[in-house]
């Protein structure tokens, strides 16, 4: 703990009069982007397996928490122990079958038991819906996924991967329809369906559409500069490449994925 005091007396000197300009300014609202950008760099992080790279995110993240900790230390209303020991609580409490003696059978289970009990938490009893607790400002894909997942615990799912398949072409033909008819409202709304779709077949295949999307990304981003390599190599401009050239470096480039 001697290394955890020394960060929590960091931040409380930045902070302290004499300390950093900008860190004395920040509010927990104004901190809500740094830790969103924080969280992500953390995932690109473990996306690279790279060890240093990890624990330098990890350690962002943290000073996130410690952050906050201390906002909220300064105007009295709880400080990082506070936090710590309620994470502590939760943990033991949804986990009586590690803590207690409750039985569970596998890791879906576990799953449920962890929904149930969180349920009964407080303030979350009186909910209007059991998607409630699902916070809005995730990022769109997450979102829907959290939906998924949530609805699937109380059985409103498909049954097979092979009935999303057929709900995707269904969607699909939907989407055609609209860009036939020219109307942008429904195009976008056929996207979007189209789209929740996807992320659904994703879940019943066990993949994590944000990380496959992720690595879509990465793989297009890698074969992108590939060709801007060519272009710089045979004193091109990117604009004037043509497409056909730029799609023969694409197909080359694919075999390194």
């Amino acid at each position: 703990m001697q290394d955890f005091d020394r960060l929590i007396k960091i931040m409380e000197t930045l902070r302290a009069p004499g300390g950093c300009p900008w860190d004395a300014e920040q509010t927990h609202k104004s901190l809500v982007k740094n830790l969103i950008e924080e969280a992500y760099e953390l995932a690109d992080a473990i996306d690279s397996d790279e060890p240093e790279y990890i624990m330098e995110e990890l350690g962002d993240v943290l000073l996130q928490v410690v952050f906050h900790s201390t906002l909220a230390k300064e105007a009295g209303r709880f400080e990082i122990s506070d936090v710590i020991n309620c994470l502590c609580d939760k943990l033991i409490y949804r986990h009586p079958h590690v803590f207690g003696d409750a039985r569970v059978d596998g890791a879906e289970d576990v799953i449920r038991n962890w929904d149930r009990l969180k349920r009964k938490e407080n303030g979350k009893q009186a909910r209007e819906s059991i998607l409630s607790g699902i916070p809005k400002t995730l990022p769109a894909l997450l979102y829907a996924l959290k939906l998924q997942a949530t609805a699937s615990r109380v059985g409103f799912d498909w049954e097979t991967a092979a009935q999303v398949r057929e709900k995707i072409d269904e969607e699909f033909a939907e989407l055609s329809e609209a860009v036939s008819d020219g109307n942008e409202s429904d195009i976008a709304d056929e996207i979007g369906d189209l789209i929740f779709s996807l992320v659904n077949l994703a879940r019943k295949l066990d993949v994590d559409p944000d990380a496959a999307l992720r690595r879509s990304n990465r793989k297009f981003i890698r074969r992108f500069q590939e060709i801007e390599k060519a272009a710089r190599r045979d004193g091109k401009r990117l604009s004037e490449m043509p497409l056909d050239e730029k799609e023969a470096i694409w197909q080359a480039a694919k075999t390194g994925d």
